[in-house]
């Protein structure tokens, strides 16, 4: 497979893990938007959100805990940070995996 959240995941592609369990991998975002940008990505290859079943369930909610975790982690749970999931070339998704943005560390304009 030629996913580089994939290759990430099996370690053959560096990058700064901040956290790692059986289900997520979370790291840093290469090309960051704000002084905490995150991406917490699924370890079982799924395209998008649109390729989710039911069978996902357990998965999902896992995604939103340790967003919920990592918040606190980095210190922005208090001030508020925004989790994005691109869906799709024309929302910015650049790469087919699923993963969710956690971003924060100041105040973030509406876009």
């Amino acid at each position: 497979m030629d996913c580089l959240f994939c290759k990430i995941i099996n370690k053959e592609i560096p990058s700064e893990i901040i956290y790692e369990n059986n289900a997520v991998l979370v790291f840093k975002d290469a090309k960051p938007v704000a002084p905490v940008h995150l991406l917490i990505v699924s370890k079982k290859h799924i395209p998008s959100v649109d390729h989710l079943t039911s069978e996902d369930k357990n998965l999902v909610g896992e995604i939103f805990l340790v967003a919920q975790k990592m918040a606190k982690e980095q210190g922005v749970a208090e001030t508020g940070y925004r989790l994005v999931f691109n869906i799709g070339k024309d929302a910015g998704q650049t790469v087919d995996h699923l993963h969710l943005h956690l971003i924060g560390g100041e105040k973030l304009p509406w876009a």
